[in-house]
């Protein structure tokens, strides 16, 4: 449907640069590489900084060749399939990351842009509380929701993914806005108390199960609803055009024309509150 033009944030290159020394299976904890954690640090009091390999606790130089001084600015590159928490918590600055990489990316983040120009694995912006992520590739399961235990996922911000994801995107989210330009796995949006979730690909099946409010916007072909679901109207809802406008805005450039059209709106989940609402767009003939 040609709704994605490009879904990148053009960021400066300067600041601080990470090279990954080796590729490795074994996973990296590195919530440490984080923008608040590098400003005022020099190239020496970075490499410092703590990780984990495996159980082993080791420092960022042990596993990254470090460059530039402390920065709100940073880059990370090489083989970073396994490498997690990368801008855990951070409130302020930028990171890229220039291929894949690994779980929780931006989880508890609360300010600031993360740009990841390959793949990402699970929890992507778990429990987000502002700032952006955009990925501009696939991402896995649970991107923007709770952790198991927790009533809440994301708070607030906003998550792009160029690709596919798996299941239970957006799960428990509070507020903020994430937008999925291919499918989507099972039960996106499940137990959403507020927010919205934009697909534009194919929403996959038993969207919203247990929401009590929110939006789930289906671009695509129409998912398979549950239910506890039932209908209410069909309408063109404004909102989608400030949505879309807001992120090309901020750099980001994705077709605004699939919310000119038509859409079916389904209330529910009628075993909560009732007031989510999935709307699922009217496909041209």
């Amino acid at each position: 449907m040609g709704c994605l033009a490009c879904a990148a944030l053009m960021l400066d290159r300067g600041g601080v640069t990470l090279y990954r020394k080796e590729s490795s299976p074994i996973p990296v904890e590195a919530d440490s590489i984080c923008p608040d954690r590098f400003l005022g640090r020099g190239p020496a009091e970075i490499a410092a900084l703590p990780a984990f390999y495996g159980r082993r606790r080791v420092t960022l130089g042990d596993l990254f060749e470090v460059e530039g001084a402390g920065a709100d600015n940073i880059t990370v590159s090489g083989d970073l399939r396994h490498v997690k928490k990368i801008g855990l918590g951070m409130s302020m600055g930028r990171i890229t990351v220039t291929g894949d990489v690994g779980p929780h990316l931006g989880a508890y983040m609360s300010g600031g842009e993360i740009s990841a120009e390959g793949t990402a694995g699970d929890w992507v912006g778990a429990h987000m509380k502002g700032g952006r992520i955009v990925v501009q590739g696939d991402a896995g399961h649970f991107v923007g929701a709770a952790y198991p235990g927790e009533t809440r996922g994301v708070t607030g911000g906003t998550i792009v993914v160029g690709g596919k994801v798996g299941g239970e995107v957006g799960a428990r989210m509070r507020r903020g806005l994430i937008v999925v330009l291919g499918d989507t796995g099972e039960f996106a949006g499940a137990h959403m108390i507020a927010g919205s979730i934009l697909v534009f690909g194919r929403l996959g099946a038993r969207p919203g199960a247990g929401m009590k409010r929110g939006t789930i916007v289906a671009f695509g072909d129409a998912p398979d609803l549950l239910p506890t679901f039932r209908y209410a109207c069909r309408f063109q809802p404004a909102f989608l055009r400030f949505h879309l406008r807001r992120l090309g805005e901020s750099g980001l450039s994705i077709d605004s024309e699939p919310a000119d059209g038509h859409f079916r709106r389904y209330l529910g989940d009628m075993n909560e509150l009732g007031k989510g609402e999935i709307l699922v767009r009217d496909q041209p003939q």
